[in-house]
């Protein structure tokens, strides 16, 4: 595989719908690394390392050394808001970055001002902007957003480009008819379905375009059976949903631990605090059940209760997100876990997680961004269920149970960058270590 893997010559364009407080703190931090004044923590592609062979070859590459990624130089960056403010203002009023941060690197980010975006008030009831697209169907929408991508491309002397969804949380809704099938949802684009939402219109307009597309909100977007169809029909990686931050990221941390040692779970009771634009969006119930159901699945898919009725299967797992505006995008998060040991005896953890929501997502973005760019270059295309990693709910095959187990994640993620250059595959066994002494001996 690793002969067909297409190098990573020229710009890559990186697309993004919402230049909120994830994005703009992702580009910011790109320009900062670009100018030697900060370092990218938190990003795999940049900061991790992989091992390649035997644990006695010592061989620890950087990834971004392992595999052909593109260079951060060779970055552009454009997008879609409800809000004119350019990338720099958009920044200041996300207040993630200090002002110290964000003087050197004022010039790149004013240069980066939204596309009118696509927005549809019935998903997200919260948001209230001027910067939106007009056309008479839904389809003339997406054409439109596909002319963007085209001029995009151009302006900037883009070879490549891929999309990545940072716009906020969309209104619940349910697979219907008009995502079925690529004929059904073309119809339904052509006379406005109300079930087809804005997110799924940015999705189509790439996927069309042949761009990789990568979901980072909860939304019913990509992962409908239309747009799988068109993914492979068009050879696009498309993959999702919904960036893994905060408590997600602990409970998938804390619970394969717990299961690995066999330990009882009674309870896990979840909440949240934020008040950046996320948390005014969440504040609706419509978009909250988006995000809830989201959160929900990633307990009973590492724990199993099925399995291990006596240990899960009485399991209570609540969560709740509250906005609160004076925390901003400090978002603080309460777990309280009941679980129990040898013979039943009781026990707790107590999680109190003062986290920073795009401080974590924002290295997210970047790593999903080059990785779906290798992807496409590697012919890979269709879900790329081996960025699991990255997602709370993650998109796999129809009747394919996601893992969310980070650990599990993590090696499905560096074997499919072993695959991809020729190298063998660890299982971590370790047998033939011990073989091979008592061969000696």
């Amino acid at each position: 595989m690793k002969e067909q893997i297409e190098q990573a010559n020229g710009k890559l364009g990186i697309l993004i719908p919402g230049l909120g407080a994830v994005a703009t703190t992702m580009i910011a931090g790109v320009e900062a690394v670009k100018k030697g004044l900060a370092q990218p923590v938190g990003s795999l592609t940049q900061t991790g390392n992989i091992r390649l062979g035997k644990r006695t070859e010592n061989r620890y590459p950087k990834i971004k050394d392992f595999v052909p990624l593109a260079d951060l130089n060779d970055i552009v960056f454009g997008g879609w808001d409800v809000y004119e403010d350019n990338v720099y203002e958009a920044a200041v009023h996300a207040k993630v970055l200090e002002l110290g941060l964000l003087q050197p690197i004022k010039a790149e980010l004013e240069k980066i001002k939204p596309m009118k975006a696509v927005f549809d008030k019935a998903y997200i009831k919260n948001l209230d902007g001027k910067n939106v697209k007009e056309a008479a169907t839904k389809y003339d929408l997406a054409l439109a957003v596909m002319e963007d991508i085209e001029n995009f491309k151009k302006v900037n002397n883009c070879e490549r480009l891929v999309m990545v969804w940072c716009g906020s949380t969309e209104k619940y809704i349910e697979e219907s008819d008009v995502h079925q099938s690529i004929y059904a949802f073309e119809a339904g684009l052509r006379n406005n379905d109300p079930l087809i939402s804005p997110s799924m219109i940015y999705a189509y307009a790439a996927i069309k375009k042949g761009v990789p597309f990568t979901n980072g909100a909860p939304n019913l977007t990509c992962d409908i059976p239309a747009l799988v169809e068109l993914s492979k029909e068009n050879n696009v990686p498309i993959g999702g949903k919904d960036f893994k931050t905060g408590q997600t990221l602990m409970k998938t941390i804390l619970a394969p631990g717990l299961h690995a040692r066999s330990l009882g779970i009674r309870g896990w009771f979840s909440t949240n605090i934020l008040g950046n634009r996320d948390g005014l969006v969440l504040d609706d119930p419509d978009n909250f059940k988006t995000k809830e159901v989201s959160k929900l699945g990633v307990l009973e898919d590492i724990l199993q209760p099925e399995l291990s009725p006596e240990l899960y299967g009485e399991l209570y797992h609540k969560i709740r997100i509250n906005y609160y505006p004076p925390h901003g995008d400090n978002k603080e998060s309460w777990d309280n876990i009941d679980i129990f040991g040898w013979l039943g005896y009781p026990m707790q953890i107590k999680i109190n997680f003062l986290c920073r929501d795009s401080i974590l997502a924002a290295p997210i973005v970047l790593d999903l961004a080059l990785f779906i760019d290798l992807a496409k270059r590697a012919n890979m295309s269709g879900i790329q269920e081996w960025l699991s990693f990255y997602f709370k709910s993650p998109q796999t095959a129809p009747g394919l149970r996601p893992e969310h187990d980070i650990f599990k994640q993590l090696i499905k993620l560096q074997n499919t960058l072993r695959h991809m250059m020729g190298e063998d595959l660890i299982t971590h066994l370790g047998l033939d270590y011990y073989q091979e002494l008592v061969e000696a001996l």
